[in-house]
């Protein structure tokens, strides 16, 4: 048998700080899902670098990135994106979304996203996992937030698997090999303060919602082996997980 093949579909640019310190968002992505003897690509869709329809069939799974745009418009990059994964959906491939990815999926496959009625949800949030078949039993894991666009409505088939006093649909599935998390996995905290900065910077949130956020940082920092486990079990096809090997006692 060859190498497992994954693919990242990159959907934001790499800002100067991501590149200096982590290599680019390709790397963090890699970072935590990637393991020895695994081969993986990228594909920055936002510049119109799509995965050919001769090549979907090589890839063992996709992971879609969180990104600066809404993944309700209709830029050309973003309408090509959600023919790729309707394509994708009919080949039963695995897919992973995160923030942005995790909208474009629910889009793709019927459903609706839009801005939050509550606004920006930027810091880290306890959110609340219910049992399924990737988690064996209900538990609560803190995660980096920083969105202001979330799920209206879940396609067809599409089930809830976790939610939080913010948002109603923190992550979903969809079948057995599609799940969207609304929060950031990957970041670390360095990262997300990063964004924090540059967000405030462009004046897109306030400089009260980034001293909440950065507040909210210092208070609680999530299990970032938890959630590293929790996504390669789902993307790599592994058996449920079960609370003790997912999340420590102190969390829960």
């Amino acid at each position: 048998m060859g190498a497992k093949r994954f693919a990242v579909l990159l959907c934001a640019e790499d800002s100067e700080y991501v590149k200096k310190f982590y290599g680019g968002y390709f790397e963090v992505f890699v970072g935590m899902l990637g393991e020895k003897g695994e081969i993986w690509d990228i594909y920055r869709v936002t510049s119109g670098d799509f995965p050919e329809d001769d090549k979907l069939k090589c890839y063992d799974g996709f992971v879609v990135t969180g990104s600066c745009n809404d993944a309700h418009g209709n830029d050309v990059w973003i309408v090509k994106l959600v023919n790729i994964l309707q394509k994708l959906d009919s080949m039963n491939k695995k897919i992973l979304g995160i923030c942005f990815g995790h909208q474009i999926l629910c889009r793709a496959l019927g459903g609706k996203t839009g801005r939050a009625v509550s606004g920006w949800d930027v810091g880290v949030r306890m959110i609340n996992l219910l049992p399924s078949k990737q988690f064996s039993s209900a538990l609560k894991l803190p995660i980096y937030e920083c969105h202001r666009d979330e799920v209206w409505e879940l396609p067809p088939q599409a089930e809830v698997i976790a939610w939080s006093d913010k948002t109603t649909v923190e992550m979903f599935k969809y079948k057995e090999h599609i799940m969207g998390i609304q929060g950031h996995p990957e970041y670390s905290k360095g990262l997300f303060l990063n964004i924090v900065d540059r967000l405030l910077h462009l004046n897109l949130i306030k400089e009260s919602e980034a001293k909440v956020g950065k507040t909210r940082a210092e208070e609680l920092v999530p299990d970032a082996e938890a959630w590293k486990r929790l996504c390669k079990n789902f993307l790599k096809g592994s058996k449920p997980t079960t609370t003790p090997s997912l999340i420590t006692p102190s969390l829960l």
